[in-house]
């Protein structure tokens, strides 16, 4: 059980109000998220003053750690906050769609083998 606060990552520090590429997202996911899980430490994604926020982002930064982690420890340790409807929207179709992605390339990759 994870009892320590989590880190929060406040994105409009970052990457100011617009969270719209792939090397953005590919840099929070290599640099922060995917180091934090490996640990088992809990991290925190504040959308807050974020006007913009696209699927390929969303993508990147979290639909690819769906190939590295369970859904049940991306679930433990990886929340957002202040993230608007349709953002939260596009962020539940990246995660429905990474699970079926992985699913999927896992079953084809043990044909293989």
């Amino acid at each position: 059980m994870v009892k320590e606060e989590p880190l929060l990552v406040i994105l409009h520090s970052i990457f100011g109000p617009m969270c719209t590429s792939a090397k953005a997202g590919q840099w929070l996911h290599d640099e922060i998220i995917a180091p934090m899980l490996r640990e088992r430490r809990r991290v925190l994604l504040s959308f807050k003053n974020v006007e913009t926020v696209i699927p390929t982002f969303l993508n990147a930064a979290i639909g690819q750690l769906y190939g590295e982690f369970s859904e049940e420890r991306i679930r433990e340790l990886l929340s957002v906050e202040d993230i608007a409807q349709d953002d939260l929207n596009d962020l539940k179709r990246v995660v429905e769609n990474a699970i079926k992605y992985f699913a999927v390339l896992k079953s084809d990759i043990g044909e293989f083998l």
